[in-house]
């Protein structure tokens, strides 16, 4: 699969990074894009700088990249993820304001069909986070919010990630192992 991938500045970069790691294990054709405040917290929160992320992605974009192909309805992909989606970037894509590689790339996902998912990580959410999340979600997106499950009694810190991680696999199809599925 063709999937893009954009980081934001929200916290949790760790569930982009994760992302990044599963995909590329499985041989996915991965085209990343990173903000500003994105490489900050990867690096603040996973350690994580320019020279980590282009071990696992196909391609790497700058933000400011905006004749990158993935800026085109006319270059084909499966489905783009943005994980941590921050609410400035949510915000920008509910309202088709395409300033940034993310977000021209989102708003080319929604115009194209394709599959978008938004994975906002911020608590509590306010009025406008909310109006945002169902503009996009009537466009079309999917709305996964970082909110891990426990019933399958995760063991440590990256147990809970996985489960996440797999959820949004599942949202793009993407074949995982990454957590015990509820059997009832």
């Amino acid at each position: 699969m063709k999937i893009i991938v954009g980081i934001t500045g929200a916290s949790g970069a760790i569930y982009g990074w994760r992302l990044l790691q599963i995909l590329s294990g499985q041989g996915h054709e991965i085209h990343a894009v990173v903000s500003e405040q994105g490489w900050q917290v990867l690096k603040h929160e996973c350690g994580v700088g320019q020279a980590d992320l282009q071990t696992v992605v196909t391609y790497l974009y700058d933000i400011r990249e905006m004749s990158a192909p993935i800026a085109s309805g006319s270059f084909r992909t499966d489905a783009m993820v943005i994980v941590p989606c921050s609410m400035r970037t949510l915000g920008a894509v509910a309202n088709g304001l395409s300033d940034n590689l993310i977000c021209r790339s989102a708003d080319v996902t929604l115009k194209e069909g394709r599959r978008l998912v938004i994975v906002p990580r911020e608590t509590p959410l306010n009025a406008i986070h909310l109006n945002n999340m169902l503009t996009i979600a009537r466009a079309g997106a999917i709305v996964a919010p970082a909110a891990p499950g426990f019933y399958h009694q995760p063991s440590d810190l990256m147990s809970l990630v996985d489960m996440m991680i797999g959820k949004i696999c599942d949202l793009i199809c993407v074949d995982h192992n990454l957590f015990k599925r509820w059997q009832g």
